[in-house]
């Protein structure tokens, strides 16, 4: 919540305002102008205006009351039993506490890990807030409430009626890492218990949840913030958040097709698509279906002898296969594909188990209905396909697999045991794009460069969950080095992998 501003203006001291005024009259008289200077400077003047600092600086750090005004108002409230409890609240910062109203009750419904409401352990949930600093609370809406501490800070002093809850003490929680697959703004959220305390988070984030005690709404940090953040924000939790996304689908759906159009709420695409040569094994369409929340992620770090296979994913003419091609002529000893397999026969100049593994149809077939293939398809009734035991087959040696795949694929990886590191190279603008395209000596039609645009904003939204990392192709020398810098990270620093490859 914001700070009020002071009921009037900040003025150091009285010498400042008239050097300030003397500057401001120089085109009137000389003498009418230290006539002024004379006055602002005149005893009773500065003492008037050290006495308006002195207000203005205070603003609502209100002085704590004393134990007599406490008691002479606890009176009103009968045999109920009151406790008066104390907390220095930093300026700015929140309290680390939300409240519910019942019926003219202000209640306190939670408290945030790190805020100075839990760490003073004074207050408790269920707790009733009769008054804040000589404020009466019981009537005022929870809003009401929110903006009157938002402006307070120092001490602050609560009267309040003790919840009669017994509860356990809290079990201590497993603080569990989640990379977030959407975007959340706590602004835009009419259902957060305190847009104050909400946590905003972009899609890809980790976030480390302390506290799920509250299905709801979980407390969480987001990573690379811990050191900014004093106090835990409140996030969706992940059936809440499911919940929201199914409703608003189901909503969408009986909207007429023309009016709908969020990206949160898209319909598959009807039109039909180009056949391609490599199909996903079992996943032939997007997940669109899915409603993307959180994933449980835990930090991995590749062993030497064990690279994780490298895939680049993106659209046609964004430079993918040119990346692929340029580390694998560079770094012979460190990069390698693997070697696929086909049903067509053998050609003289090749070389079984190096260019192909040549198979017949039947047990080629027999792969696929066994779930061993990555991607595959078919080619002039031929079969084609990348297995993941020829994936497996270079990590064994010890190399790097270096693979260009299909969106479609992605699945079927993840899910294996290789654990890809997947990088979506995105193109950059249209302008940019046809320029790059044009050193190739491409002459692409306006439609096409909408087209390649249009399949990268596809790609992310229905598949963006899969991948690890990005880097736009605005400069292919420039690509590469980013490539190989994040290729080398992985040897140097941990990375956040989904935990279920951990277990």
């Amino acid at each position: 919540m914001n700070k009020a501003s002071p009921p009037f203006p900040l003025i150091s001291n009285a010498q400042d305002l008239a050097q300030e005024v003397q500057t401001v009259l120089k085109p009137i008289h000389q003498k009418e102008g230290q006539e002024l200077t004379a006055l602002l400077n005149a005893p009773h003047i500065q003492a008037l205006l050290l006495a308006h600092d002195k207000v203005a600086e205070q603003e609502m750090q209100l002085e704590p009351i004393s134990d007599e005004r406490i008691y002479e108002s606890i009176g009103q409230y009968g045999r109920e039993t009151v406790k008066i409890v104390r907390i220095e609240k930093a300026r700015d910062i929140p309290l680390g506490a939300t409240v519910r109203n019942e019926m003219d009750s202000v209640i306190i419904s939670r408290i945030v890990k790190g805020g100075a409401a839990e760490k003073s352990g004074l207050l408790h949930e269920g707790d009733e807030v009769l008054e804040i600093n000589g404020i009466e609370i019981r009537g005022k809406d929870v809003n009401e409430v929110f903006d009157l501490l938002s402006d307070m800070h120092g001490t602050l002093t609560f009267v309040l009626i003790p919840s009669q809850q017994i509860k356990p003490p809290p079990a201590k929680e497993t603080v569990i890492h989640v990379k977030a697959h959407f975007d959340y703004d706590p602004s835009d959220d009419p259902y957060v218990p305190c847009r104050e305390l909400g946590l905003s988070f972009q899609k890809g984030d980790i976030l480390h949840v302390i506290s799920q005690e509250d299905p709801n709404w979980w407390q969480a940090y987001r990573e690379g913030d811990e050191d900014n953040q004093p106090l835990a924000g409140l996030v969706p939790g992940k059936s809440f958040q499911q919940q929201r996304e199914a409703m608003k689908q189901t909503i969408e759906e009986d909207k007429e097709p023309e009016k709908s159009g969020k990206l949160w709420c898209a319909k598959k695409n009807k039109k039909k698509r180009k056949k391609v040569l490599y199909n996903a094994n079992k996943n032939d369409d997007y997940d669109n279906e899915e409603i993307l929340t959180y994933e449980e992620m835990s930090l991995y770090h590749q062993p030497a002898n064990r690279k994780r296979p490298i895939i680049l994913i993106g659209p046609q003419n964004c430079g993918q296969n040119e990346l692929r091609q340029r580390l694998m002529n560079k770094e012979k000893d460190r990069f390698a594909s693997a070697v696929p397999h086909t049903t067509r026969s053998r050609r003289d100049h090749e070389v079984a188990g190096r260019d192909y593994h040549f198979v017949s149809r039947q047990a080629f077939e027999a792969d696929i209905a066994a779930g061993k293939f990555i991607e595959h398809g078919e080619f002039e009734k031929n079969l084609y396909g990348t297995s993941i035991d020829s994936v497996r087959q270079v990590i064994n040696s010890g190399k790097i697999c270096l693979l260009s795949l299909r969106t479609q694929s992605l699945k079927t990886l993840r899910n294996s045991d290789l654990k890809p590191y997947i990088i979506f190279i995105a193109p950059p603008s249209q302008e940019r794009l046809r320029a790059l395209l044009a050193k190739e000596g491409k002459n692409p039609k306006p439609e096409e460069l909408r087209e390649i645009i249009e399949k990268t904003r596809e790609m992310e939204q229905n598949n963006g969950h899969y991948f690890d990392t990005a880097i736009v192709n605005s400069d292919l020398d420039k690509a590469y080095q980013e490539l190989l810098r994040l290729i080398n990270k992985l040897d140097t620093e941990p990375q956040w992998v989904p935990s279920t490859w951990l277990r």
